[in-house]
């Protein structure tokens, strides 16, 4: 298991820029130790290691494959003469305030089962399309799946196909009832239609399946209901937004929305998750905030492009509106010129935290402002928050400052809608989930909060928080609607 930890000296910087954290991974194999060294033969005092695969590709198995397929990346192959019969990715796992948050639950982990809080029919749980599990599930316990990966890649659709075939074989459970995401336009959600050989097929919002799944693994009943705050990037509402910042009063079987981040557009999908600098326009937009080159996500945005968004934005060509969390957590990142594009999924996020990690000055919260939409819903308006960025980025105030203060803001958000939801329903339990919460301060900077405002607090602790611990909510929300 990779345990995130505080970076050390001795490691190049290009391993993981921007991040404090390194991975560490314990030699667990004697082939390890071999390669680390013995008594006598010191060996390297640092190996960097990362998975057997393209990015955003299933792993390697074969020997003759890999040659093929990484040999422009790797100077030297070190085979085995034991074949892998089940591919799986080490799993990843970081302390947040005293406990273990799982990033990646795989080897090591998979697939031990997961103990229901009700019983279920025989269900097969396709998960999500970024950081694919699956989950197979049957009486009182449930088997989730190592990690697959992103579907957005043929060979992972495949390797989705293999595994939940090898999880038939290793728990005898034969599905009689699919669930999968209610995004339409999920690979998921098609491979479940193409598979269910006239099973039923239920969906299940992305957002409830998050608090759900929360809920499941700290065994809440059938009846329970929660305040549930799902914070993440993508996921397909039941407006047909894409929502990503939603507080939810939720059980197994019902939901709804009692508040929610402001909409902004999302233009062009993909491409302004990939580069940063468009949700800040966006949002910049929204906010009435022109668009001045003295700010650095404007600057950043070439000239013909910044002149297609406007026009995007002017008119909707392209655009979908979004309440993700996860897109202002990007767009605050390019406004304050710590990274405009991300590399890897999050890297403007994860920048951003690391930077608000290292600030040890005052840090007063930014202050969303807050509305009452028509359906009674209350709407956290970032438009004052995007603002405020401006205002200090214009003063000279250091990046770390403005993501320290943006923090405390979205902390400070996660207490009010909690405790505006406390007055509306009576209930007093919070459940955090979604990927923005695997954001270690945000984590641990709500939890406390919450508590001390007298709430009970449930956090993943055997699941990630992200798409990977979805499937297990898909389960039990589909197996009582």
């Amino acid at each position: 298991m990779h345990r995130l930890t505080t970076r050390r000296g001795g490691v190049a910087g290009g391993v993981a820029p921007g991040s404090p954290d390194l991975g560490i991974l314990l030699p667990y194999t004697p082939l390890h130790v071999l390669l680390l060294g013995e008594a006598g033969d010191p060996g390297p005092d640092v190996l960097v290691m990362t998975s057997g695969n393209l990015s955003g590709e299933p792993i390697v198995t074969d020997d003759a494959e890999a040659r093929e397929r990484l040999g422009d990346l790797a100077d030297a192959f070190l085979v085995h003469d034991r074949p892998i019969r089940v591919p799986c990715d080490d799993s990843v796992a970081r302390v947040v305030a005293g406990a273990e948050l799982p990033v990646r639950r795989s080897r090591g982990h998979a697939p031990l089962p997961v103990a229901l809080p009700f019983e279920v029919d025989p269900v097969l749980a396709t998960g999500a399309d970024l950081k694919n599990t699956c989950a197979l599930a049957a009486g009182r316990y449930a088997w989730l799946s190592q990690h697959v990966g992103d579907l957005d890649d043929l060979a992972t659709q495949d390797a989705l196909g293999r595994t939940e075939r090898h999880l038939e074989e290793l728990t005898g459970v034969r599905p009689g009832r699919l669930v999968t995401d209610a995004h339409p336009g999920y690979r998921s959600a098609a491979w479940a239609r193409e598979r269910a050989q006239g099973r039923e097929v239920r969906t299940v919002q992305h957002h409830h399946a998050h608090v759900a799944s929360v809920m499941g693994e700290h065994g809440l009943g059938l009846d329970d209901r929660v305040i549930g705050v799902a914070f993440d990037g993508t996921g397909y509402g039941t407006d047909g937004a894409i929502w990503g910042g939603e507080v939810l009063v939720a059980g197994y079987k019902e939901l709804r929305r009692a508040a929610h981040l402001g909409y902004v557009p999302l233009a062009g999908g993909d491409a302004s998750v990939r580069r940063a600098y468009r949700m800040a326009l966006a949002h910049l937009r929204a906010a009435g905030v022109p668009w001045s080159e003295d700010l650095p996500a404007v600057a950043a945005c070439p000239d013909r492009e910044r002149s297609v968004l406007a026009h995007q934005l002017d008119t909707g060509l392209g655009c979908v509106p979004t309440s993700s969390m996860g897109r202002l957590f990007d767009a605050v990142s390019s406004l304050t010129g710590v990274r405009h594009t991300s590399d890897y999924e999050a890297e403007a996020a994860v920048r951003l935290e690391a930077l608000a990690r290292a600030y040890d000055g005052p840090a007063a919260p930014y202050a969303f402002g807050l509305v009452e939409d028509p359906h009674g819903a209350v709407v956290a308006d970032p438009g004052p928050v995007v603002r405020a960025v401006v205002d200090d980025v214009r003063r000279g105030a250091g990046p770390a400052r403005v993501a320290a203060r943006f923090h405390a803001g979205v902390a400070a958000l996660v207490v009010e809608l909690a405790g505006r939801s406390r007055l509306a329903t009576g209930l007093d339990v919070v459940a955090l989930g979604g990927g923005v919460f695997a954001n270690a301060l945000l984590l641990a900077t709500s939890v406390r909060q919450l508590e001390e405002h007298g709430f009970t607090v449930l956090r993943p602790r055997l699941l990630p928080p992200n798409d990977g611990g979805i499937a297990l909510g898909q389960v039990l929300v589909g197996s009582v609607a």
